[in-house]
């Protein structure tokens, strides 16, 4: 018997060591310890993480790598963000839209990104990213799942032709919907618009992935809006909560309610925490509110948490590098989640708890997923976010599409060793 790649000795996320990961027609086929056979392609992971690829579940790719045009935010608001995409999307052209991305794209496999759910601004007429972003999806299919979200940036009902862009969106074959109530003119409207943005999803047999709450005020409560919807229109599952940022500054009696309709109706939840440290608490002296939704408390109610990337050098974001392990560990920093198990879980958040989000069909290390995953100079998933490990193979359907360097440093000093490497200084016990 013989495979097209065989990865030998790799560490897995789950902690077993010393696995063979044995792959063929695009497919794992075996994952085990000393397998013996030949194969095309042979990598000795010499006892180093092997992970499924980081999955990216919030992003906005039709403004990466957007940084100064047509100038920069000063604030650092949302709300100047907002104002400044409003200027850039005049002058926006489709070429301009799909060359950034797909730089984005090369980027992103080279950090081992291989999927990515983008939302997309329908509130242009000309739907200018719509339709570089379809361009772009059709582009990098072979290496990248890319699933597309009608946004209506500018409010579903405060922009005028919003609802007929965003059906219009969804006809030319983007994936899911999208809304952003608290952006509306009124609650009411942000209620409104909730209860129609679902309706559409439910008619189309579509998911949704909503902006909820991204608002430090703690009176903005559509989460709870959009998880009667989704219990109403039988949805439970294939909703998307994202930012739920006034989560944060919610009192703990209400949150105590809102936990369990948010597990009851199965939305998952997808913090932001790059932007969500950045963008909130803007109107506070001190003490400053963090900003990040309750990862903690969600997670204790038995909710998918996921975390997003969000934005790259665009209106919103000046930083950003594409790592999902930068998002996981600033996760893990904002919620305080330290212990060995909940690092762990902040891991989860960048692979396994999207790809469920997302709905990816084959994904992860189990014989019968797609041939698709990452080699770390790692030795396990804590070490991986503590380093911002290298990716030093990047496979897709069983094939290498990506490779990096082991980092080293050179050391010139009398009487210590040549090299230092960072993995050395893991605990005994982790």
């Amino acid at each position: 018997m013989s495979f097209d790649l065989l990865v030998k000795n790799a560490n897995l996320p789950d902690g077993r060591t010393g696995i063979d990961i044995a792959c063929r027609g695009g497919r794992i086929v075996a994952v085990e310890a000393a397998i013996g056979a030949e194969a095309g392609t042979v990598i000795d992971a010499g006892g180093q993480l092997v992970s499924p690829p980081f999955v990216d579940s919030h992003f906005h790719m039709d403004a990466t790598l957007s940084l100064g045009l047509p100038r920069m935010n000063r604030s650092g608001t949302l709300l100047e963000g907002i104002a400044l995409w409003g200027e850039l999307k005049e002058i926006l052209t489709v070429e301009a839209v799909v060359e950034r991305a797909l730089k984005y794209c090369d980027l992103a496999v080279s950090q081992g990104l291989l999927a990515i759910r983008t939302h997309v601004d329908v509130c242009d007429d000309r739907l200018t990213g719509v339709k570089g972003l379809l361009e772009v999806r059709d582009r990098v299919r072979d290496y990248i799942d890319l699933q597309l979200v009608a946004f209506p940036q500018d409010g579903f009902y405060r922009s005028a032709n919003a609802e007929k862009n965003l059906l219009a969106a969804l006809d030319m074959g983007v994936d899911i919907v999208g809304g952003i109530p608290h952006f509306e003119r009124t609650m009411d409207d942000g209620a409104r618009s909730v209860a129609r943005l679902c309706a559409i999803a439910a008619e189309r047999g579509l998911m949704v992935d909503m902006h909820c709450d991204e608002t430090d005020d703690p009176m903005s409560r559509h989460i709870e809006t959009l998880a009667f919807e989704t219990q109403r229109l039988g949805l439970q599952g294939r909703v998307a909560g994202s930012h739920l940022t006034s989560m944060h500054s919610m009192d703990n009696y209400y949150v105590s309610k809102l936990l369990p309709l948010i597990a009851e109706a199965e939305i998952h939840a997808i913090a932001n925490p790059l932007i969500n440290i950045t963008l909130q608490g803007r109107h506070d002296s001190y003490p400053k509110r963090r900003g990040q939704t309750r990862v903690p408390e969600l997670r204790s109610h038995g909710v998918n948490v996921a975390f997003g990337h969000d934005c790259v050098m665009d209106p919103w974001y000046s930083m950003g590098s594409g790592d999902m392990l930068e998002v996981a560990s600033m996760g893990l920093h904002v919620a305080q989640m330290t212990s060995r198990d909940d690092i762990r879980y902040c891991f989860e958040c960048v692979t396994s708890h999207p790809a469920k989000a997302m709905g990816l069909e084959g994904y992860g290390l189990e014989t019968g997923c797609r041939a698709d995953f990452v080699l770390l100079q790692a030795r396990d998933t804590i070490e991986a976010i503590r380093l911002k490990a290298t990716r030093l193979k990047v496979v897709k359907g069983g094939r290498v599409i990506a490779s990096t360097p082991a980092r080293t440093a050179a050391l010139e000093l009398p009487g210590r060793p040549a090299t230092v490497n960072s993995s050395e200084y893991a605990p005994i016990e982790s």
